[in-house]
């Protein structure tokens, strides 16, 4: 699996690219807050062509350009039902002063629409877009929708002894040595613990996983560490 990620200019969320290889299509994740320029320099360099975006969640720094980069390509969006509501209007629920400063640095709130095509995926359901297969896990709680997308590949990047045989796209669910906030509108503390218990705990110590934000770790790493999961 050939895999390209890179932080957002804003909240440095993190955008994935991931292709069965070189020269063919790919799988876009998260297209963030000013990623345009970066993506089509790493789909050029590359020779990717999108198939599908797809989507952990419905806050607006995981999808600000979704509507761009599959409208300039005619390709679908992806996200799970219950934060199906998120793509008409993505900063209704940010503060004020926060939609300013993004208006002004990224473009005004009346630019704002939503992807022509959006295709909701379920629980569970084996998503299988440009060659690579992931298996959406369902687990809410930073948000109602909130997905982890798992695939039994590993980056090609990785040296033959790393011991590491899936990746998971964990979105704002777990992070590296952290979790997603609750806080927010359509968040739970009890939900995300139960996400937690039941969809991050079950996952094996040898999944590679690369978080929303911040850097990569495994399931094993934070089973160890991360101080959210203990307990459960």
């Amino acid at each position: 699996m050939f895999l390209i990620g890179f932080p957002a200019e804003a909240f440095a969320t993190n955008c994935f690219v991931v292709a069965p290889a070189e020269g063919q299509e790919c799988l876009v994740v998260d297209p963030g807050i000013g990623v345009l320029d970066r993506l089509d320099e790493v789909l050029r360099q590359h020779r990717l062509k999108p198939a599908a975006v797809l989507l952990t969640h419905g806050h607006l720094d995981h999808v600000y350009s979704v509507t761009p980069v599959c409208g300039s390509r005619g390709i679908a969006a992806h996200i799970h039902p219950d934060d199906r509501y998120r793509l008409a209007d993505p900063l209704a629920t940010m503060d004020p002063a926060l939609v300013s400063m993004l208006e002004a640095q990224f473009g005004a709130k009346a630019t704002w629409h939503e992807p022509d095509d959006v295709v909701e995926f379920t629980d569970g359901q084996t998503l299988e877009i440009a060659g690579v297969p992931l298996t959406v896990l369902h687990a809410p709680g930073h948000t109602e929708g909130s997905v982890m997308f798992r695939t039994e590949q590993v980056p090609d990047q990785l040296p033959a002894d790393a011991g590491l045989t899936r990746t998971i796209f964990a979105g704002d669910v777990l992070f590296n040595g952290g979790i997603g906030r609750t806080d927010l509108p359509g968040g739970s503390d009890a939900a995300m613990r139960a996400s937690l218990r039941d969809v991050v705990l079950t996952q094996p110590d040898d999944a590679l996983v690369f978080p929303g934000h911040g850097p990569a770790t495994t399931i094993g790493r934070e089973r160890a560490a991360n101080p959210y999961l203990q307990g459960l």
